[in-house]
């Protein structure tokens, strides 16, 4: 993983630049009000704190769609170019108009970062260790805060601070961002799939996964292109193909095939909650997404008619752990792909594309001329499943499947499916199916679960064939994914389909929420909030100011963030994102209310002070575990790759307006409410995110991209009908 690892961290100083900004803002505004004459002006000063979110929310509205047209890294290549002109204006700075400019020029820059920085993170690191990359941009901007006070500090301990000289030291780490994002980011692997380019991803692919064989997820990536549709949960029961059935199976049946000739498994459908399935044998809601499904059949509390049924879902499977091969892939280990054993699903652009006469298909083109006759290739080739399977599985009718490990526990089929219509018409169809293993095998059959769907890249060449035509070696057919109709430009009315407005009111409502926690206000107001709270008596006995006193808490705080934060990369992907949120969401209504208790009951300064600053360290140390990375790293998780930008540039867009409304009433509110009112109010907002955790955000740990937008897809449409009453 030392290339996804590395990458991550990279994109990462985009964070680390926007935290270095927080803390310098932070510090340098006790000197930016005596310099400008702003101490009666509170209005002003969240203005000069407030045009840098402005900037951001301004950028945000587009970002994710020119993302999608052009590319992660070159929006995060102008990011760094905008903190180093941003660093050059705050240096020059010799009017308050000069300054405000070059906070909007920082709020660009800091808009671009925070919006794509957890979007490429997310598609370019593996399943298990996702949640670990992810966390990276909350370690660096920790740092760049802890950083920025040690400068700060060390600056007001001179006779007469510079304030520009603090802002504008920003320059020095933005032109290292400049370096790494044109010299070392590749693009993303996901994105250059959209867009076609398979050799390019394949490459990148590679180098993030640090081996050859990535068929499998480039397989996924491909397929992954779709939004919509209607998602099926199956369950099948698999176990070995019986040697001597001449290919008399049930209809219903469909065959697994591995590599070698003449190795096949059959995957027999169980109608959920039928006779012969799980459902009907008592399985528990924990432990499984097929008890999951029983679970909710039998919905009676309250609480359960609350609960989202995604949420339910992903719990019952990520309470089972079944145990996993060298590679994370739990199902079927001894499976091969049928398309990798044929040549593989080689999409590669230097590939020619084959003349008229030619009996193959064959896959490849530059990605400016892409040819939709030209660039199909074989997802299954006939003739060679008619010489494994002899007559084919019943009567006027075949199915088959091809299988590809995926990672997390997940493997990627197609299932093909092919019959003869009553007009005499041959009928064909592909969809595919995420499948993972669930319990209740025996040793020598396999139960398993599916999320099935139509193929995004699904072409069928054989529609008008009649019964007696001879068989032609194309089979159904896998397009090239510039060419396939999931490659169109995503368009706003996608966000409509069920799944995708399920994920975006959950994403929308988490970022809100998360920033009318307070952090914002306390990230920004720190030092502010400590001199008030009288935090000077703690180290009068150093012979610091009281300026010097606050920012050197600050900096001590920022300190203790980064071993939280780094618990909280370990236990991202191991407790999940979900149970982090629901263990420290409850911590920092505590330290909340210990703030406004401190402040009402008549302490002695001392204590007073004490308790307000341990309450402080409480709260960011514990909101950076959860609250702080978590938001960003579901919203970069739960939608489909075709519409991810979109989507994220409306989540990113309720954080900065959210980001605004509290950093510019922070000052206002102190002033009119004191810290008591203003506590109160975010304790009281925490109360309303643990709530809305609990019932309505679900665990993505482990889980593949495409297959959690499944999830997201199964659940706003209704769950699965048990053929029994329960």
């Amino acid at each position: 993983m030392r290339g996804a690892a590395l990458v991550a961290l990279a994109a990462a100083l985009g964070n680390m630049l926007q935290g270095w900004d927080n803390a310098t803002i932070a510090g340098s505004l006790l000197y930016i009000k005596r310099d400008f004459g702003l101490h009666g002006q509170p209005a002003l000063q969240g203005l000069l704190v407030a045009t840098s979110l402005i900037g951001a929310t301004l950028i945000t509205t587009f970002s994710g769609p020119l993302s999608d047209r052009v590319g992660r890294r070159p929006m995060l290549v102008a990011s760094s170019l905008l903190y180093t002109l941003a660093g050059l204006l705050m240096l020059w700075s010799p009017t308050v108009g000069v300054l405000l400019l070059a906070r909007l020029v920082d709020g660009f820059a800091v808009g671009l970062a925070v919006t794509l920085v957890p979007v490429y993170i997310s598609e370019t690191a593996p399943p298990e260790v996702r949640g670990l990359l992810s966390t990276l941009p909350q370690l660096t901007g920790s740092t760049g805060m802890f950083l920025s006070y040690c400068m700060v500090f060390a600056m007001t301990l001179a006779p007469s601070p510079n304030w520009r000289v603090m802002m504008g030291v920003l320059v020095l780490p933005s032109l290292v961002y400049v370096a790494v994002t044109v010299f070392f980011l590749p693009e993303s692997p996901r994105w250059l799939v959209s867009k076609g380019r398979m050799k390019e991803a394949r490459v990148v692919l590679r180098m993030l996964r640090g081996r050859e064989d990535v068929d499998g997820e480039m397989a996924l990536l491909a397929e992954g292109l779709g939004a919509g549709g209607e998602t099926a949960i199956e369950e099948y029961i698999v176990g070995p193909a019986p040697e001597d059935d001449g290919g008399d199976q049930a209809g219903a049946a469909v065959r697994l095939y591995g590599p070698e000739r003449g190795m096949s498994w059959v995957a027999q459908p169980v109608p959920l909650g039928g006779q012969g399935s799980m459902l009907s044998m008592g399985m528990s809601r924990q432990g499984s997404l097929l008890g999951s499904i029983a679970g909710l059949s039998r919905m009676g509390s309250m609480l359960d008619h609350l609960q989202d049924p995604v949420v339910a879902l992903l719990g019952g499977l990520h309470d089972m752990k079944p145990a996993a091969d060298g590679n994370g892939n739990t199902l079927f280990t001894n499976f091969g792909s049928m398309l990798s054993a044929h040549g593989g699903m080689d999409w590669d652009e230097e590939n020619a594309a084959p003349s008229d006469d030619d009996d193959k298909t064959t896959a490849g083109a530059g990605e400016d001329d892409v040819d939709a006759e030209g660039l199909r290739a074989p997802l299954l080739d006939m003739r060679t499943q008619s010489s494994m399977t002899g007559s084919g599985i019943g009567v006027g009718q075949s199915q088959a499947t091809s299988t590809m490990g995926i990672g997390g526990g997940w493997q990627l089929a197609w299932k093909w499916t092919e019959d003869v219509a009553p007009d005499g018409t041959r009928q064909s169809a592909v969809q595919r199916m995420y499948l993972h293993e669930e319990p209740g095998g025996d040793g020598q059959h396999v139960h398993a679960a599916a999320l099935v769907n139509q193929s995004a890249l699904y072409s069928t060449t054989n529609d008008n064939l009649q019964p007696d035509d001879p068989i032609t070696p194309m089979g159904p057919a896998m397009v090239h994914p510039a060419s396939c109709p999931a490659a169109e430009k995503p368009r706003w009315r996608d966000l409509l389909e069920p799944g995708v407005r399920h994920a975006l009111v959950c994403g929308v409502t988490i970022q809100i929420l998360q920033q009318f926690s307070g952090i914002s206000g306390i990230l920004y107001y720190t030092p502010q909030i400590l001199d008030q709270a009288g935090v000077s008596v703690l180290l009068s006995n150093l012979g610091l100011t009281s300026d010097s006193a606050a920012i050197l808490i600050s900096g001590l705080t920022t300190l203790l963030m980064l071993p939280a934060i780094a618990v909280a990369m370990r236990l991202m992907d191991v407790a999940g994102r979900r149970s982090l949120l629901l263990w420290t969401i409850p911590v920092l209504i505590v330290s909340l209310v210990s703030l406004v208790t401190a402040d009402v009951l008549p302490l002695a300064t001392t204590l007073h002070a004490a308790v307000s600053t341990t309450s402080i360290i409480i709260y960011i140390c514990t909101f950076v575990m959860g609250f702080g990375p978590i938001p960003g790293i579901l919203c970069s998780e739960i939608f489909p790759t075709r519409v991810r930008g979109m989507c994220i540039a409306i989540c990113s867009l309720a954080f900065w307006l959210s980001n605004i409304a509290v950093t510019y009433s922070m000052p206002v509110m102190l002033d009119y409410l004191g810290l008591t009112g203003v506590f109160s109010i975010y304790a009281a907002v925490c109360c309303v995110a643990l709530a809305f955790v609990a019932l309505r955000v679900p665990e993505t740990k482990g889980l593949p991209l495409e297959v959690i937008a499944e999830f997201f897809n199964v659940a706003s449409k209704g769950m699965p009908k048990l053929d029994h009453d329960e």
